[in-house]
């Protein structure tokens, strides 16, 4: 399973996209879409400055794959760089804590349990046999705000549980060292124990909980949620959606709970899970302005889902605004700075006059965002060479069996094979990306060492680099991620060496080895 700290030492960061869209609010392109449309000044808000926000978007070395700006309950922006588009689910990494902790709100206002609960009162059979005192002591509270009192982050020790050992009772045997609620300390198996509780009081799953008291109301269709092997959702990660749903999300908690005026989530909860439960730093990180309940406090104002690489769903009720953000940033300050400088402060309480000649360039701007493939040469005399034949890979750490490419017009046919799981089948443009019956399934051999275990669909291109390397860029656009595999050829024989986009983005080397292969027929 994958988890935020983990995969951000493993790798470092990387992304991919394409993507395009509108703002305009009686076009838009998907009858599903709920949220109402405007234009920026209608909502006091300037288009040339949320043009100036994109510009410093494209120019800031971070890769963005959506954005949604809303003002008044209204959008007033929204763009997805191609090839992410609108009607594709995106992933969430940690906001997904935040939807953990909405379950846990619920569960309170039926009655299914209080924050005040300790912790082990819901896991009997998990309990080690000497319950130390702050074991004790721990309550339900303090995973919701990040003060259980390990002396480090127990996602990793919950994944390796061993066989037969559920992940609740490794998460209940490690020692509270601190005193539950005096010290924060970020802590993903806190979040998955949150949602297992939501599953022990309601007899759901955190997902299934929540479809009828958040999607449903909301008209949310598209989250998937992973489970793990015990049949509870992850918690702390691995929830996905599409980006207009992670704004409604943004805008309940603006509107306080309540949706097309029905009081769908407590006032109270919303109150408490976006304070400050708990003190997170001093210095001047953007993450140190305090802790709720599994939401960060926003350093200019409000608060904000947080996810790995710039996930964000931004709350702003000084402004009356929510700003969403997918990305792959490796630098997310960075992200939210953005935000910060010229979107907050662009926001005027009063409506402003209209302003067609920037509000068209604005349009224009969102509907030309993109991230090109590679494009170099389109053919090879190698082609001929090798079209259709098969390489016999040597033993590799993927247990790949073979690959073989196959040149057909403008496209290169990828086709991996791996014993005992379906081939897997990717069609690349040659110099163009190619979405169309691409998918990723999960996990699968080259990509699962990853810990990318999302089915995606794959925007995948192809373009020759020379005479005898082809380079096939593959965007995981229903992931944060992309990468690169490039194919060198000599005579019979191919080597495959690798580039994740964390380390692309971070410009260091692929930590995978390269594979090899010789032609047969």
């Amino acid at each position: 399973m994958i988890n935020r700290r983990l995969f951000l030492k493993k790798t470092s960061l990387g992304v991919a996209g394409l993507g395009v869209i509108t703002e305009l609010p009686h076009d838009h392109l998907f009858a599903s879409v709920e949220l109402p449309r405007s234009t920026p000044e209608q909502q006091g808000i300037r288009s040339a400055d949320i043009r100036k926000f994109l510009e410093a978007a494209n120019n800031s070395g971070q890769e963005f794959h959506s954005l949604m700006i809303l003002r008044h309950g209204h959008v007033v922006a929204e763009g997805w760089w191609a090839p992410y588009s609108s009607e594709h689910r995106q992933q969430l990494y940690s906001v997904s804590k935040s939807f953990t902790s909405t379950a846990i709100g619920f569960a309170v206002s039926e009655g299914l349990l209080s924050v005040d609960d300790p912790v082990i009162k819901f896991f009997p059979e998990a309990v080690p046999a000497e319950v130390s005192a702050n074991l004790a002591a721990l309550k339900v509270k303090h995973l919701l705000m990040m003060s259980v009192g390990h002396a480090k982050d127990s996602i990793l020790l919950l994944e390796a549980s061993p066989p037969g050992v559920t992940w609740e009772k490794t998460f209940l045997s490690q020692p509270v060292v601190f005193e539950p609620g005096t010290q924060f300390m970020y802590n993903s198996g806190a979040s998955y124990m949150l949602s297992s509780i939501v599953k022990r009081v309601s007899g759901k799953t955190a997902q299934a909980y929540l479809t009828p008291h958040l999607y449903k109301p909301l008209a949310i269709t598209d989250a998937t949620w992973t489970e793990n092997a015990e049949g509870v959702n992850m918690g702390a990660s691995h929830l996905r959606m599409r980006t207009e749903n992670l704004a409604k999300f943004g805008q309940l908690y603006l509107q306080k709970g309540k949706w097309n005026g029905k009081q769908v989530l407590p006032e109270k909860w919303i109150a408490e899970a976006s304070a400050k439960q708990i003190s997170n730093g001093a210095n001047n990180s953007s993450w140190a302005y305090g802790y709720g309940y599994q939401f960060w406090l926003n350093p200019p104002c409000g608060f904000r889902a947080d996810g790995a690489f710039g996930q964000y769903s931004m709350v702003l009720p000084e402004q009356d605004a929510v700003v969403v953000i997918t990305s792959e940033s490796i630098a997310t300050k960075t992200t939210m700075q953005l935000v910060w400088d010229l979107l907050v402060p662009a926001m005027t309480a009063a409506p402003l006059p209209p302003n067609a000649t920037e509000r068209n360039g604005l349009c224009t701007d969102l509907k030309a965002l993109k991230y090109d493939p590679p494009k170099l040469a389109v053919h090879s005399a190698m082609v001929a060479e090798i079209s259709g034949k098969e390489y016999v890979l040597d033993k590799n750490e993927f247990n790949a069996q073979s690959v073989s490419f196959r040149f057909v017009g403008d496209k290169c046919v990828f086709t991996l094979k791996e014993t005992g799981k379906p081939d897997i089948r990717i069609t690349n443009g040659m110099n163009h990306w190619i979405r169309e019956g691409n998918r990723k399934p999960r996990p699968h051999s080259l990509f699962s060492l990853r810990r990318i275990d999302f089915d995606s669909i794959v925007a995948a291109s192809a373009t020759w680099q020379n005479e005898n390397m082809l380079l096939l860029t593959w965007r995981l656009i229903e992931t944060v991620h992309s990468d690169s595999l490039t194919c060198i050829f000599d005579d019979d024989k191919v080597t495959i060496n690798f580039l994740f986009s964390v380390a692309r983005l971070q410009n260091k080397p692929d930590d995978r080895a390269d594979i090899t292969g010789k032609r047969i027929g």
